[in-house]
């Protein structure tokens, strides 16, 4: 039996790692590790919670004490590791934690994991998801017509250049882990990988937070003109990327993980608008109205595009959906799921964005 600790198991692209880890192989015995901040929610797991083979432990990744009992208690074969913050309008309110979490959080799983496996690296694996912010921005140099919308896109030999307190917190982890392996010989992945969508992600995000919205009448904030490009792939699409890569990636390598699927930010609105208003039986374009410019974020990139065709090449992964057909069982998936959705956007998260879009 292995013993896969999975942290940040509670939350949107964790969540879908534990159902499909617990799922395929329960031969496994899969630890589920998350502090339950705002965006962890068991709720996301209450179809596998009585498997024989999921545990569940609430813990916070910097507490370094924990960490190591944890790795002695589970006999902790191999670490995947995505906990983390990763919203970037909370990283640009407060850094600190963002540092806390993101940079110290990391380095206390890997010493963790380094003081338990005391150089018995075999069969042990420490994986790491991390995001293309972490490269900085692309030019928009083919700014009509389809995608693509420029002629670069990030390759795994990449520089960095993270543009804001997220993307500068998730770099600072990258290089921690890849420090313990070229430093310790510990045996570590790390992925890059771009936006996600898909059920259970948290409606501080984009698409959630539009379908949410349109379902309520309120305005769509889009930043600036919409004009950002970001590629975007489905969770469950990334969720089986991690398990090719944790079980045949190359030890000490870094895997881009991608759509091809690049989409204007004021495209993706359209989408989803023309979706939702569909599928609860408005009249086409009924909630364009909705759409609100604010004033852009600062230090927004304008252009994010993987290529992930190493992973393609070297392990034969690759999307399985189109994004249309994507984000229709999205957009299905969160109207046939509006307790889900109801308990989550309490008050507190109303005023958090009434506040922050305020200042726009």
């Amino acid at each position: 039996m292995k013993n896969i600790l999975i942290t940040g198991g509670a939350g949107f692209i964790g969540s879908h790692v534990v159902r499909l880890f617990v799922n395929k192989y329960p031969e496994y015995r899969i630890i589920n590790l998350d502090a339950l901040t705002y965006a962890g929610n068991l709720a996301n797991l209450k179809d596998i919670e009585d498997k024989p083979n999921y545990t569940f432990v609430k813990a916070d990744i910097c507490d370094f004490d924990k960490m190591c009992a944890l790795m002695q208690q589970y006999d902790i074969d191999g670490v995947i590791h995505l906990a983390a913050e990763s919203h970037v309008d909370r990283s640009i309110k407060d850094p600190f934690t963002f540092a806390r979490t993101n940079v110290l959080g990391t380095l206390s799983l890997l010493q963790a994991a380094r003081q338990y496996w005391n150089g018995n690296w075999e069969g042990k694996r420490f994986y790491h998801i991390s995001t293309d912010e972490v490269y900085g921005a692309l030019e928009l140099d083919k700014p009509e017509g389809e995608a693509p919308y420029g002629s670069e896109f990030f390759l795994e030999t990449t520089k960095y250049n993270p543009h804001s307190p997220y993307s500068a917190s998730k770099a600072g982890s990258d290089h921690f882990v890849r420090a313990y392996h070229d430093t310790y010989g510990m045996p570590t992945l790390v992925t890059n990988c771009s936006n996600n969508y898909g059920p259970y992600q948290f409606p501080e995000k984009l698409i959630p937070l539009f379908i949410n919205n349109i379902r309520h009448g309120k305005p769509l904030p889009v930043y600036g003109k919409g004009e950002n490009v970001r590629d975007w792939l489905y969770v469950v699409d990334h969720a089986r990327a991690i398990d090719v890569i944790f079980h045949q990636g190359k030890t000490g390598d870094t895997y881009n993980i991608g759509g091809f699927n690049e989409w204007k930010n004021i495209d993706i609105v359209k989408v989803v608008i023309k979706t939702v208003d569909r599928l609860l039986g408005n009249p086409e374009g009924t909630s364009e109205k909705l759409i609100t410019y604010v004033t852009d974020r600062a230090g927004h990139d304008l252009r994010y595009a993987i290529d992930s065709t190493k992973l393609k090449t070297e392990l034969g992964w690759e999307p399985s959906l189109q994004f249309e057909e994507g984000i229709e069982k999205t957009v299905r998936w969160y109207l046939d799921n509006q307790e889900w959705m109801d308990n989550i956007t309490s008050g507190e998260y109303e005023k958090y964005y009434e506040e922050m879009y305020s200042e726009k």
